[in-house]
């Protein structure tokens, strides 16, 4: 028993360190479309095609990666995840040793690679981390503390982007190169530790069964609303701080100089509350159930969303803001701002909460889910481009949170009706 237990443990930190490095890889792709920007003179939406082609990933790897999750195994999707994510990384790190309009080429390939990975690593760490635990609070409270590593690193990985290029203006990817060779040796790493690590795997024989029946993750209505959920949430998350920079850049501050500076800062403290709101839900998780936690956070997203596309953007408050090497700082910034980026805290659990929800009680289906919700992670590419298109068409920033306010009712709506469990007559053992 206490074997077993010790061997739990290991894998529960391996699961959570591929945490990690999901939001280390993934958030690199970020500051990287300034750095391709400048380095290739090219438009902003050119830019952020890395970011694109990261999300982009999940919708082709989604449910092939579930299926070789189910056929395979945890450990050999783990392994294979990482052998792809070195190699992402790696066609990456040698666009920075070309010349011309290749580079970038071979770039936007190495980023699609690592988003493969990505996928393949969310797809494997989640279910796993849930079924460790034991499901229920316990499932969501470990999701939680793999989601606050999650958020350490992808705040990390953009304030160490900062020092390597401190001039994004003459900004270059060789500049990038230590990022890229740190995630290589983890990569490395990891594939040792993962290679020697008792990972517990679900008995073969159930995948069989269900091979043979047109049952399947899809038939149970919880977990199609919680697929919908996900496409939702990673779609709120990256627009709320995507089109509030976008927005502080181009008027939306009352100052002369230093417009895109303020701005980049109070998106970044977006993604520093999501850290310590996931902290928060970790300690809260064995506590407060999953469906609690999202309805209220929902509520109170709702809340401050509504506020902050209401409010007069006149009314200005002193914002304290991350600052990269600069530490912590305070920025007067329109109240509608600090309401935006207070959504940070609500939207740190709800991924956690979702999954957790949305694949209760599919016991042997559960690796299949996992593939089908990450193929629609590619919400977080979709639903942005959807805001800003109402940017566009309204000349108004503030008015496209009607995306984000929409979005959030839906998962309240999931957290209080749509997670109920209505199918417990399929057998799932």
């Amino acid at each position: 028993m206490t074997q077993k237990k010790n061997s739990n443990v290991l894998a529960i930190i391996v699961m959570i360190l591929l945490f990690g490095m999901i939001s280390f890889v993934t958030n690199l792709a970020s500051p990287m479309g300034d750095v391709l920007k400048n380095q290739f003179n090219v438009a902003n939406w050119m830019g952020t095609l890395g970011v694109f082609a990261n999300f982009i990933a999940y919708a082709c790897m989604g449910i092939p990666a579930g299926n070789l999750l189910q056929k395979r195994g945890y450990k050999f999707t783990a392994l294979a995840a990482v052998t792809v994510g070195f190699t992402g990384v790696g066609v990456q790190t040698i666009a920075g040793l070309l010349d011309g309009n290749a580079a970038f080429g071979v770039y936007l390939l190495g980023a699609f690679i690592a988003g493969f990975s990505m996928c393949m690593l969310n797809i494997v760490v989640n279910p796993m981390l849930n079924k460790l635990a034991g499901g229920g609070n316990r499932g969501n409270q470990l999701l939680q503390v793999g989601g606050s590593f999650n958020s350490f690193m992808g705040t990390a990985v953009i304030f160490l982007t900062g020092v390597f290029v401190p001039s994004i203006v003459d900004a270059e990817i060789k500049q990038v190169f230590p990022l890229m060779f740190i995630a290589l040796a983890i990569f490395a790493l990891a594939f040792v530790v993962i290679l020697f690590t008792n990972i517990p795997e679900t008995e073969r024989n159930a995948a069989l069964e269900e091979k043979k029946s047109n049952i399947g993750p899809m038939s149970f209505r919880h977990f199609v609303l919680g697929a919908v959920a996900i496409f939702i949430y990673v779609g709120v998350e990256v627009g709320i701080p995507n089109v509030l920079q976008k927005w502080l850049q181009n008027g939306g501050l009352d100052v002369e100089v230093g417009a895109e500076g303020i701005a980049a800062t109070v998106a970044a403290t977006y993604w520093l509350l999501m850290f310590f709101g996931r902290l928060a839900g970790a300690a809260l998780g064995a506590k407060v159930s999953a469906k609690a936690m999202l309805s209220a956070v929902s509520i109170v997203g709702l809340c401050l969303v509504l506020g902050a596309m209401f409010l007069d953007p006149a009314i200005s408050v002193n914002l304290p803001v991350f600052k990269g090497t600069d530490g912590f700082g305070m920025a007067q910034v329109p109240i509608n701002a600090a309401l935006l980026v207070l959504c940070g805290l609500c939207t740190s659990v709800m991924w956690g909460g979702i999954f957790n929800l949305a694949v209760e009680g599919l016991g042997k289906y559960t690796e299949k889910a996992s593939g089908i919700f990450m193929a629609l992670v590619c919400g977080g590419g979709i639903l942005p481009l959807l805001q800003n298109a109402v940017v566009d068409l309204s000349g108004n920033y503030l008015v496209s949170y009607w995306v984000i306010a929409a979005g959030l009712a839906y998962l309240l709506f999931y957290a209080l009706i749509g997670s109920k469990n209505v199918n417990k007559d399929i057998i799932t053992e």
